[in-house]
């Protein structure tokens, strides 16, 4: 029976809630598969400033560094409170700081829409139709957010400057995983960037264009960022794997959590050049609805599902927890975000139990 080490990080708001939902379903993949966890907890955001009077305290780190992979919930409080010590750069100082002391280097961003939610999707029906099921990768490392930022006055007026800055290194790791990425999906990969403007952009167009040649049977297209994001509303059914810059990356695959109709399904992971990863939810921490017993875990439990197919490599396993997502949605359980009228709303144990009952070593392989 092979182990599995995770660092469980459920963070504030409803992180907690969703993570006690994720671990049963975890536990059952497990005797349906011949695997075994051991969770180890450990405080992270405002839930560790509470004990630590620090967002990322060393105990924390320690738990992640002797783990397999890092399962995160979700951190942050009330927007009224952002400015209290307990909130302020509680994520910079938790997911940024994990980011960096981890390496993850590639950041995953999947975008599905499920036939069964297609009434909460904003997008047209006929869309919704041709099947969409979309990977953003986004490189965690480089871009404006690690280059030097300054803000002068000069003549009496504020200028600010962020500079833009990347190695080839940092480019051509990403561009390697995602045309790996691709080689297990539909085999094309659409490189977005800014390379009619940006010298970065030009490198960075560069640099994908040479690993692609150690990758034949993947195919590949460049595409300016502007037309990307009139692409991922017009025709989103046209993409496999997009990979792009930091900031590129951040602000399309917000976009493309639009596309479901919900942030509750959609899961994340972030990934360092040895594999090991930190998986969470992509939504926030919800503390209006935090103690409700109504968040949705789809998130999460899929969150768990990336963690099982990109951190251990155990594809069966993950596509089982995608299929019985897809079965229970079937089923008609609707947690209150993405219920509509049809099917039964129910709470967020009740949708992790009806996805945990649908569970299967049988079936065809679900991408998610």
């Amino acid at each position: 029976m092979e182990h599995k080490k995770i660092a469980v990080l459920s963070g504030d708001g409803v992180g907690p809630e969703v993570m006690a939902a994720t671990l049963p379903v975890l536990e059952r993949v497990g005797e349906l598969f011949g695997r075994s966890f051991a969770f180890t907890s450990a405080l992270v955001g405002g839930a560790a400033f509470d004990e630590y009077g620090e967002h990322l305290p060393q105990e924390t780190i320690e738990v992640c560094r002797r783990s397999d992979a890092i399962l995160f919930g979700s951190v942050g409080g009330p927007l009224a409170e952002s400015d209290l010590p307990k909130w302020k750069g509680c994520e910079t100082r938790s997911i940024l700081a994990l980011r960096k002391t981890f390496g993850l280097a590639a950041n995953f961003r999947p975008a599905t829409v499920y036939p069964q939610l297609e009434a909460i999707s904003p997008l047209k029906r006929e869309l919704v139709h041709q099947g969409i099921d979309l990977l953003i990768i986004r490189e965690l490392q480089g871009d404006v957010y690690f280059g030097e930022h300054t803000l002068r006055e000069e003549g009496g007026k504020r200028i600010a400057r962020d500079t833009c800055e990347y190695s080839e290194d940092q480019i051509a790791l990403v561009a390697h995983v995602a045309f790996q990425a691709a080689q297990k999906r539909r085999s094309r990969v659409t490189s977005v960037d800014k390379a009619n403007v940006l010298h970065t952009s030009k490198l960075w167009r560069d640099v994908v264009r040479e690993v692609h040649k150690g990758y034949p049977d993947v195919e590949l297209e460049d595409m300016l960022v502007d037309n990307c994001a009139l692409q991922l509303v017009k025709d989103p059914s046209r993409f496999d794997i997009i990979v792009t810059s930091n900031l590129f990356g951040d602000i399309l695959s917000d976009l493309a959590a639009g596309l479901p109709g919900s942030l509750g399904v959609m899961p994340s992971a972030s990934l360092n050049a040895q594999g090991f990863g930190l998986f969470e939810p992509s939504g926030g921490s919800a503390p209006d609805i935090a103690g409700k017993g109504i968040a949705n875990p789809i998130a999460q439990i899929l969150s768990a599902s990336m963690m099982v197919r990109f951190a251990f490599g155990w594809s069966d396993e993950a596509d089982a927890m995608d299929r019985a997502v897809v079965h229970a949605l079937e089923d008609g359980a609707r947690t209150a975000d993405i219920f509509s009228g049809e099917g039964r709303c129910v709470s967020t144990a009740e949708m992790a139990d009806a996805i945990s009952r649908r569970l299967s070593t049988k079936g065809g392989g679900v991408r998610i």
